[in-house]
């Protein structure tokens, strides 16, 4: 099904490439981080922009620590805590190359950073102390917690998972299974395994399962592309969401659209109308019942003229995002 307008637009948008948005786990909260070196926080349900902090250099990720407070990673090197309530703001670390990835584990308590200097570091997030640093193959692209499990995925196509309790002993290092650099992934909410997406309007389905069982139930599928008089146009998928009631998920490409997939029966259940640029980054809310999108352009095709970076909050039915039933035909 195709449909549904681009939902509400939150004022007082980043002015630069938006990174990364997440809601928060207790309300409508919404943490946004952009090029414009900005972490800022919005009550997207009233629409209200309630702060923001700076850094020096643009802001590639954010995430939550509670409902006013988080934690930012940057091109100036730095992992920083932030309090939107005292307007505290704190050093948690520093890597020897921009940061591109954060995480926080509320199971162990620790921030979790991904960097372009081939590394991904533990952090205390009381204390700010360094836990621990655990090299990678490559520099880190997109990184995913699920309970203790983080998978981490990097240039050339690498996947790390961990447990978070024993992270000096990675659990398994994989290979993508899609042939083309590596955009996004996103762990299953039920812990399962995790979604991969690629620069070649790809996504893949894993599981963290190594039986032969477990690995057969895995695929991938082409998404985002057009076709027009013969000749197919690919587009990168950037972002991916899951619903957290029914684990049907959300993908975001550089073609401006929002398809919504039921990963079990295989099939895209919705198609929202195409946004005015890329689609950068997607969160749903914690009870599923809205949908934040950034349309933001991705620089795919380089410096060019573009529509404003803006963030549209949709209003979910359950129409768009519940699996269908399978129809089963009579017995004979």
């Amino acid at each position: 099904m195709i449909g549904g307008g681009p939902g509400r637009e939150l004022s007082s948008p980043p002015s630069d490439g938006i990174s990364n948005l997440r809601f928060s786990n207790h309300s409508d909260h919404l943490l946004v981080s952009s090029w414009d070196t900005k972490v800022r926080l919005y009550d997207a349900s009233a629409n209200i922009l309630k702060g923001e902090f700076a850094h020096r250099r643009p802001v590639l990720d954010c995430c939550f620590h509670d409902d006013s407070s988080g934690f930012s990673a940057s091109a100036d090197r730095n992992v920083c805590r932030f309090d939107f309530n005292t307007g505290r703001e704190d050093l948690l670390g520093t890597h020897e190359a921009p940061v591109r990835c954060v995480e926080y584990s509320h199971a162990t308590g620790q921030v979790v950073s991904g960097s372009w200097d081939k590394t991904v570091c533990a952090w205390d997030a009381r204390g700010g102390t360094r836990v621990g640093t655990y090299p990678q193959p490559e520099r880190v692209y997109s990184m995913s917690l699920v309970g203790h499990r983080l998978v981490v995925a990097t240039a050339g196509r690498h996947i790390t998972v961990y447990d978070l309790r024993h992270m000096p002993h990675p659990e398994q290092h994989r290979e993508s299974s899609l042939k083309y650099q590596t955009r996004c992934v996103r762990c299953y909410p039920n812990g399962t395994g995790y979604a991969l997406s690629s620069v070649e309007g790809r996504v893949a389905m894993e599981f963290f399962d190594m039986s032969d069982a477990g690995q057969a139930k895995k695929y991938a599928f082409k998404c985002h592309r057009k076709s027009e008089a013969g000749r197919d146009t690919v587009y990168p998928v950037n972002a991916i969401a899951f619903h957290p009631v029914y684990g049907t998920f959300a993908t975001g490409g550089c073609d401006g659209f929002v398809n919504v997939w039921d990963g079990n029966n295989k099939k895209r259940l919705y198609q929202y109308s195409k946004y005015p640029s890329s689609i950068a980054a997607l969160s749903f809310s914690r009870d599923g019942r809205l949908l934040a999108v950034a349309s933001s352009y991705t620089f795919e095709e380089g410096q060019k003229p573009h529509e404003p970076d803006a963030i549209y909050v949709r209003s979910v039915n359950e129409a768009e995002v519940k699996p269908k039933p399978k129809a089963y035909a009579p017995a004979p």
